[in-house]
């Protein structure tokens, strides 16, 4: 993998505060969208909520990652 600059390293930290809203926020308006079309609320709204959060961790484990390898 290619260095990363420091400052790349910050801007990647600095992004992982608007990833969290932004991933768990898509994750709960697919969810409500597809509960709206098939009938199914709340089960398809929890599920993809859930997976939104599990998304941003994930989002900010990597960020953390990247940010912790050596220049």
């Amino acid at each position: 993998m290619p260095a990363v600059s420091k400052y790349n390293k910050l801007a990647l930290l600095s992004s992982v505060g608007i990833m969290f809203p932004i991933s768990i926020a898509i994750g709960g308006g697919v969810g409500y969208y597809l509960d709206g079309k098939l009938g199914t609320f709340p089960f398809l709204s929890m599920f993809f909520f859930i997976l939104g959060i599990v998304a941003a961790f994930v989002n900010m484990f990597r960020a953390v990652r990247t940010f912790d390898e050596p220049d």
